[in-house]
Formats: structure tokens, C-alpha cells, sequence
């Protein structure tokens, strides 16, 4: 890293719209901190080196307190100008059949390793007197969220994590955004098990790159919660403000329910015993009826619906 150029630190930054946004600060001119727990995160420091930016790449699971400390013993005494904790993961299925680990691995990540990471490099920032922290939020923060419940949740925390924080640090010289991204062409569907039997899984999806670049303009500017992407992801956004939950999670439900995304092809879904939809056709799991346990997403894959 040098004094000469700004540092921004962005986790989740192997693919998706994290990396996107390390590409957005590298070429305007950042050296970079980048953060993932998977194998990717070496090819795509690569790639960021290529635009002249210095990156330093930091492999840990931030949903673990083992994988914060980690991050944090490296951004140690580094003049930190963006934070950007982008880093997120979902969970497709119904709440009563979803694995408690898996809820709770959202919660570490969405939740708890966000304010872990937030409280020591906003003290920074303030101590200094500048500096821009931005959370990776979603227009899901905004809407109850049947057969995602938990995830939908952990961004309406992190949107009035950021609120509160916003006006905490008024005229400190420290601004916070927490822009809000709709559905994004990454493999967060995939991993979360909603690619292919949800209706919001098989639906167009935003470009990580558009959505980076809107996010990154926001961030600069110190905006404090914009909608991203696509006038089609803006839509709910607009929506949200105005329609009663209630109506918005039916909404979310015609969406996220498992089965959604096979209607063209003219399938019912299997009912269980508990009268709720399975999945896709014959997805039972020990007769009981319950949803095959989807895949956690990992937590590099950035926004979430």
C-alpha cells in the first residue's frame, strides 16, 4: 500500500458484486484490502493488479470470530479511507425446515460479523475525521421474507444499523451508506438452493457490474441509502415504502415459495402432510413432507433479494 493512494477495504470481494466494486475502486484509482473464504479470491486479486491498483488479499470466513480477528489483525494500523463489508449469505426454505446452523451461520455473517467489523474502523474514521463506510444491504431489507425469513431479516437489521450510525456520526466527517441492490446475477440463488424451484431464482437478474458502479457513485457521494441496479430492481424499492407488510410478504412468498419456479412447465408441487408445498415434485425428505435442505449460499456472492 502506499501514502500516495487511497485504501479501500471490501470483503466478499472473490466474485459478484464485491468484486465488482473492488474493480469500480481500483480503476479510480484505490489500492485495495480484498476479503472471501474461498479459492477465488487469489484469481481475482489477480485480475484487480492488472488496473495498477496494489492488492492485498485476505482469505478468512468472516463468520467466524477466528476469521474477523484475522481481517481485523491485517487492516491493523492501515489508514483505511472506504470500508465496504459486503459480505452476506442466504437461506432458501421454509423456517421449520431449514437447519438452525444454517440460520445461525446468516446471523454470523449478515449480523455479527458486521458490527464486529464496523465498530473498530468506524472509531478509525472518526478519530481522523473522514472515511465512508458502506454496507452491502438489499431491497429485501424492506419486506418480510416467507421461505428466506431469516435473511430477509439480517438486511433489515443492517438498514437500521446504518441509520442509526448515520446520524451518530453527523458532522464528524465519516459518512455511511447502505445501498440496496435487487435481485443480482451472482451464485447466491445457486448456493442457496432457490436457482432453479423459485419463481425469484429463475426471474432476469441485475448485472453485478451495474449494480457496483451505481453503489460505488453512492459511496463517493456520501449517499446514504440508494437503490442499485436495474429500473426493475428500483421498482420494489419505490414499492416497499408504501404498501403494508402484509402485502408485501404475499408478495415475497409468490417469489421465494419453493415450486414457484416450475409453473411453466405445468407441475404441481408435492404436498406434505402439513399441507404446505415441498419443492419441486417428489423433494420430500423421510416422507414427512418437509423441503430438501437447499445449500447455504456463500457468503461472498453479494446482495440477495
Amino acid at each position: 500500500m502506499t501514502d500516495t493512494r487511497p485504501l479501500a477495504l471490501i470483503t466478499g470481494a472473490s466474485a459478484g458484486i464485491g468484486y465488482e466494486l473492488a474493480r469500480q475502486f481500483a480503476g479510480h484509482g484505490y489500492d485495495l484490502v480484498i476479503n472471501a473464504e474461498d479459492e477465488r479470491l487469489a484469481s481475482a486479486a489477480l485480475r484487480l493488479r492488472e488496473t495498477g491498483a496494489r492488492v492485498r488479499s485476505v482469505r478468512a470466513d468472516l463468520r467466524t470470530l477466528e476469521g474477523v480477528g484475522t481481517l481485523l489483525t491485517v487492516v491493523d494500523g492501515l489508514n483505511i479511507d472506504v470500508a465496504a463489508l459486503n459480505a452476506g449469505v442466504g437461506r432458501g426454505g421454509a423456517f421449520v425446515d431449514t437447519d438452525p446452523a444454517d440460520d445461525q451461520a446468516v446471523i454470523d455473517l449478515n449480523i455479527t460479523a458486521t458490527v464486529r467489523l464496523a465498530k473498530p474502523l468506524l472509531r478509525a474514521m472518526v478519530a481522523r475525521g473522514e472515511g465512508r463506510i458502506a454496507f452491502t444491504s438489499s431491497v429485501a431489507a424492506m419486506m418480510p421474507g416467507p421461505f428466506q425469513p431469516v435473511c430477509n431479516a439480517s438486511k433489515s437489521f443492517v438498514q437500521s444499523f446504518a441509520a442509526a450510525l448515520q446520524e451518530e456520526v453527523a458532522d464528524t466527517g465519516v459518512t455511511i451508506t447502505s445501498f440496496m441492490p435487487g435481485a443480482t446475477e451472482t451464485d447466491f440463488f445457486r448456493r442457496a438452493g432457490m436457482a432453479e424451484d423459485t419463481r425469484m431464482g429463475t426471474s432476469g437478474k441485475d448485472d453485478p457490474a451495474q449494480v457496483a458502479e451505481q453503489a460505488f457513485t453512492a459511496i463517493v457521494k456520501g449517499e446514504k441509502k440508494p437503490v442499485t441496479g436495474s429500473l426493475k430492481a428500483k421498482a420494489p424499492g419505490a414499492a416497499g415504502k408504501l404498501l403494508p407488510d402484509g402485502v408485501k410478504a404475499a408478495s415475497h412468498r409468490k417469489l421465494a415459495e419453493p415450486g414457484t419456479g416450475n409453473r411453466r412447465e405445468h407441475r404441481s408441487p408435492e404436498v406434505g402432510p402439513n399441507g404446505r408445498r415441498t419443492g419441486r415434485p417428489g423433494t420430500t425428505r423421510q416422507g414427512l413432507g418437509r423441503l430438501t435442505s437447499p445449500r447455504l449460499a456463500r457468503p461472498d456472492d453479494g446482495p440477495r433479494p
